[in-house]
């Protein structure tokens, strides 16, 4: 695996199409992305106001959604929910009040093979977008999966999907 470029948000055009999704969220149109894609409401470490993302479902299971956090450790996102790990998700048209609960680098492993093995092409295309070349070998997703910050959002036990 080699790396690319280095990572970096999107500015410019490229961040206005990564906030389409949003906007769909808000127009009550969400589920026409299906259950691949998490709306997330978290709070600003900063301002303390509620901010939102769309992030994609890595892997769906029993006890919650798992997602990566694409552009590292600086996503805002990912240093918001950090601070205050207290969420409200929305997955198609389920929506919920969650725990954020940051995975270590095996476990982030595991989650970027299942995927690879369930999207290999959609693998390949979000490791280049996320500034890593991959052969599509699974050691290469491993590494991918120990540089790269996991969540897990666990809903709250009275809203469980």
């Amino acid at each position: 695996m080699e790396i690319a470029r280095p990572l970096a948000p999107p500015t410019g055009w490229k961040a206005f199409l990564f906030r389409l999704p949003v906007h769909l969220y808000r127009a009550r149109l969400g589920w026409l992305l299906g259950s691949r894609f998490l709306f997330l409401t978290h709070i600003g470490r900063k301002s303390g106001r509620p901010r939102h993302t769309v992030v994609e479902v890595a892997r769906r299971h029993s006890t919650g959604y798992d997602v990566c956090s694409g552009f590292g450790e600086r996503s805002q996102w990912y240093r918001n929910v950090l601070a205050n790990p207290r969420v409200t998700i929305q997955v198609g048209r389920f929506r919920a009040s969650a725990e954020a609960v940051p995975l270590d680098p095996d476990q982030g492993e595991e989650v970027i093979v299942d995927y690879a093995r369930r999207h290999p092409r959609a693998a390949k295309h979000l490791c280049r977008a996320m500034g890593f070349v991959v052969d599509g070998s699974e050691s290469d997703y491993r590494e991918v999966g120990r540089r790269l910050p996991f969540v897990r959002f666990v809903p709250d036990l009275d809203s469980t999907p």
